[in-house]
């Protein structure tokens, strides 16, 4: 899946800024953006829903919305909350929504949408009424409603938002299991602690535009990475970071701090003992999305909700 120039304005405002975003097939791709980053908007052009204003859609080889018939029996969608009828249970909810699609054989209707309820751990529960499903429940019952059919893309935007410790724990399962299947998943989300745990690769987004995209070693960036040793001679520790060729060494205390820039972890310790140093204590510290995010943007970011 990919965009070029995708852009989309509400008369004089921009929601989605000339973006050239590009998912690789199998991945779990987390699309990160506090609300109102244009990351919904994104997404519904992806799916056909809303007209781009410029630039260009493909969506598992084709072109949108042009061959929008032929991609989007593939694609499972969560756009912005489930909805289902309240009065009926889950398994009726999904024989209405089966019965309504005319891509679907009725034949394996039953056998589809029992598949569909043991994926997502609702089989259990397959008979009792909506109304009474938990919010995880809910937003398991929206990932079954998208699994009827094999889908070779899930998309899901904010599918852990309003979900309680439980029903998080649930849904990121649920997407780790999709991606071992093999299906591309594209996860939307303001929460960085519950993407950092589930995708391989990322795109930040930031006011419309997409201002970063990659692997999240990428995106964190080797280069960022800090060793930090405690002594008593911080200063001498400081002049062997050096000449290892850490980059931005600084004492701080009792540490010696530097970006490794490459240089293996292990050297350090190894080097700073060979020195005559009394090591007590060593840490390696990666940055975290977060970091990465106030560093793209320069602002705050919600990390856990």
């Amino acid at each position: 899946m990919r965009t070029r120039g995708l852009t989309k304005r509400f008369g004089h405002q921009t929601a989605v800024d000339g973006i050239d975003l590009t998912v690789p097939t199998g991945a779990v791709f987390g699309f990160l953006g506090p609300n109102g980053s244009g990351k919904t908007t994104t997404i519904r052009m992806l799916l056909g829903l809303v007209t781009p204003t410029a630039g260009s859609v493909e969506l598992l080889g084709e072109p949108m919305p042009l061959r929008a018939g032929r991609a989007l029996p593939r694609v499972g969608a969560l756009v912005e909350g489930p909805a289902f009828h309240p009065y009926l249970s889950g398994r009726d909810n999904l024989v209405r929504l089966d019965a309504a699609d005319r891509t679907t054989e009725r034949g394996t209707a039953a056998r589809r949408i029992d598949g569909a309820l043991d994926r997502v751990g609702l089989l259990p529960a397959a008979g009792k009424r909506y109304r009474a499903y938990s919010l995880g429940m809910r937003q398991r019952l929206a990932i079954a409603a998208a699994l009827l059919t094999p889908k070779d893309l899930m998309v899901l935007d904010e599918p852990t938002n309003g979900l309680d410790p439980q029903g998080t724990r649930e849904v990121r399962t649920l997407i780790g299991s999709l991606a071992e299947d093999g299906t591309t998943v594209l996860v939307s989300s303001h929460l960085l602690a519950e993407v950092e745990q589930v995708c391989t690769h990322l795109g930040v987004m930031h006011v419309g535009r997409l201002v970063a995209q990659g692997t999240a070693a990428e995106l964190r960036g080797d280069r960022e990475v800090e060793a930090s040793i405690e002594t008593d001679r911080p200063e001498t520790a400081a002049a062997v970071l050096r000449e290892l060729g850490l980059a931005d060494v600084r004492v701080v205390r009792r540490r010696a701090v530097g970006r490794l820039a490459g240089v293996a972890p292990e050297r350090v310790v190894s080097a700073c003992v060979q020195g005559g140093l009394a090591v007590t204590g060593f840490a390696v510290d990666a940055p975290t999305l977060e970091d990465v995010f106030v560093s793209l943007t320069g602002e705050g970011f919600d990390v856990s909700g």
